[in-house]
């Protein structure tokens, strides 16, 4: 082999190990690029019940076609029965995937101030279901109208006790939802974790049979609380079926995707491994909804597309 030829095959050699790696990133990216849009509904939750049909069809306009269902002041599912919404959604060409609901009766904490609607006067929600007490009825509910996972979007964790009492409450729903065909899940905020009284709520939670629970991982809180989502995803491969799409401003609060802190390539990048099966876009109270999961869509477009 000439010197000159020996140069250039190793020179192409060494390129293509420096590429490797991006090249790697954009083969993972294209993986996830194959999932569908979803829209977690908790973005309009100061203004949908005032016209639910028109707000779903604003969502279906923009591209979004996933739907996971959250609280409504009109009570049940949006003022509806569960199979009554899934008809709904159905006929716009939506796809109801997920609902969320809480692990024990909500209390508002003393010290939280009273979430206000779009005419800023306080939204009251009438008394919601919940997995210790309601968990058989909700698991009937949607197991009726077809939807495919359960999601229990946060629960008590102040104490080693309430963080035990949680535990058994998503092993004990977990099961039942397992029997019906459906899949519950683990939402996160920031507090599970943690450490209290010498546990991490998370890590406890981790520790259920992975058939019984698994995780929608909140990108944003989970970022926000110090915690590097692929981390979790090389530790519990396959856990995190459901994602919450969600950014955090420099200030430490959501934004639209994109325009904020979190580093979405690296974790979109790693969507095989987690076991992600559906995302859903999310924007806790924005200013402008539409505005927010517009653009969110655009950053998602060109990062995946």
């Amino acid at each position: 082999m000439s010197r000159r030829k020996f140069i250039r095959n190793t020179g192409f050699a060494t390129l293509g190990g420096l590429m490797l790696p991006g090249l790697k990133q954009l083969q993972a990216l294209s993986f996830a690029s194959n999932y569908k849009y979803g829209l977690q509904l908790f973005t309009f939750f100061t203004t949908m019940d005032q016209d639910v049909e028109g707000t779903l069809k604003k969502i279906a306009d923009l591209g979004y076609t996933e739907i996971e269902s959250a609280f409504s002041r009109k009570g049940g599912y949006y003022g509806k029965t569960a199979k009554e919404f899934a008809a709904m959604l159905k006929g716009m060409g939506l796809n109801w995937k997920s609902h969320h609901v809480t692990g024990a009766p909500y209390v508002r904490p003393a010290n939280a101030k009273p979430m206000l609607d779009a005419n800023g006067k306080e939204i009251v929600i009438p008394p919601m279901k919940n997995l210790r007490d309601n968990h058989e009825e909700l698991i009937h509910d949607l197991a009726e109208a077809g939807v495919p996972y359960l999601v229990c979007a946060s629960t008590p964790v102040k104490t080693a006790e309430e963080v035990k009492s949680s535990a058994e409450t998503m092993h004990k729903s977990g099961l039942a939802a397992k029997k019906a065909g459906i899949t519950l899940c683990f939402h996160n905020h920031e507090a599970e974790f943690k450490t209290v009284e010498n546990v991490v709520p998370y890590d406890e939670f981790l520790k259920l049979p992975a058939d019984v629970l698994k995780f929608e991982l909140d990108l944003g809180w989970a970022t926000k609380a110090g915690v590097n989502p692929v981390d979790l995803f090389k530790k519990h491969p396959g856990r995190f079926p459901l994602w919450h799409v969600k950014d955090i401003d420099a200030s430490g609060k959501p934004c639209p995707v994109g325009q904020g802190t979190v580093d979405f390539k690296p974790i979109f990048a790693a969507a095989k491994e987690s076991g992600l099966k559906q995302f859903f876009v999310e924007h806790d109270m924005p200013a402008d909804a539409i505005a927010s999961i517009t653009a969110s869509k655009v950053y998602l477009d060109k990062l995946l597309g």
